[in-house]
């Protein structure tokens, strides 16, 4: 589809995705993704929603404008977004650099969003850990050793690391505007305004964090004081619940998302 010329890759899946009854779950991917990284969970999450799934733009097979790729930028790609597909009855799932999008995104719009699910959100982390600092050097120099490398870091079982992943983020960082767009955005990053102080919104929130999370330790969820959040840990697992523990994300998930107990 064209988002404001741009040539934007996504997914519009799901059950009954054409009545407007029935809710949409927008899901944004991480830093450098694409998503693909949702393609675990969409089989689940299809049969009872409806899914909007961006490649978000700068990232993965969309148009990689020359951009400042600020928060203004990207949040402001999410309304068009949005605003062509004519979604009302939303929720919004993120992942990482996708869940402080989908949060930002929340702070702004507070009544557009029925419930939010950030894993491992960005925002709140004051350093760059050495497995962040080693997802860099791969999306800049990505070969398929540096790719694999940072995989391994970010994610608790390797074995659940493919051949196929890897190349695939080789293949998109090596296309036009790619480590521009990934630069562009992690420096934005900084000049972000402090989130600490903009978290007093209502929305219904859960928090998902993998306990042997390397890249975002788990030490920064307490920071994420939102009024009305739930955090679930995972136990044996990295910075991608949702590639790593698919059945406990989607039960997880579901059950926050019709309002049932999470215990």
């Amino acid at each position: 589809m064209k988002v404001d010329d741009y040539s934007i890759r996504y997914i519009d899946t799901g059950k009954n995705n054409s009545n407007p009854k029935i809710s949409t779950l927008l899901l944004l991917h991480g830093l450098g993704g694409s998503l693909d990284r949702w393609s675990e969970i969409i089989p689940f999450l299809s049969k009872y929603y409806r899914l909007l799934v961006p490649d978000i733009i700068g990232f993965g097979y969309s148009d990689k404008p020359h951009a400042e790729y600020n928060m203004d930028f990207f949040i402001n790609f999410i309304q068009r977004f949005l605003q062509i597909m004519n979604i009302n009855n939303l929720h919004i799932i993120g992942s990482s650099f996708g869940g402080l999008l989908a949060l930002e995104y929340t702070i702004r719009f507070p009544k557009d969003i029925n419930k939010l699910v950030l894993i491992s959100p960005a925002g709140m982390m004051n350093h760059i850990t050495p497995a962040l600092n080693q997802y860099i050097s791969a999306a800049l120099y990505p070969t398929f050793y540096n790719v694999a490398t940072a995989y391994y870091e970010m994610m608790y079982d390797p074995r659940m690391i493919t051949e196929n992943s890897i190349e695939d983020f080789i293949k998109r960082m090596n296309l036009s505007n790619s480590k521009f767009a990934f630069m562009s955005t992690l420096i934005s990053l900084k000049n972000n305004p402090q989130l600490s102080d903009r978290l007093n919104i209502n929305t219904p929130t859960l928090i998902i964090w993998g306990r042997n999370d390397k890249l975002m330790p788990l030490r920064y969820a307490k920071k994420f004081k939102i009024p009305n959040s739930r955090l679930v840990i995972f136990d044996q697992c990295g910075h991608y619940p949702h590639v790593e523990k698919v059945e406990e994300f989607n039960r997880t998930v579901s059950r926050f998302l019709n309002g049932k107990d999470l215990k």
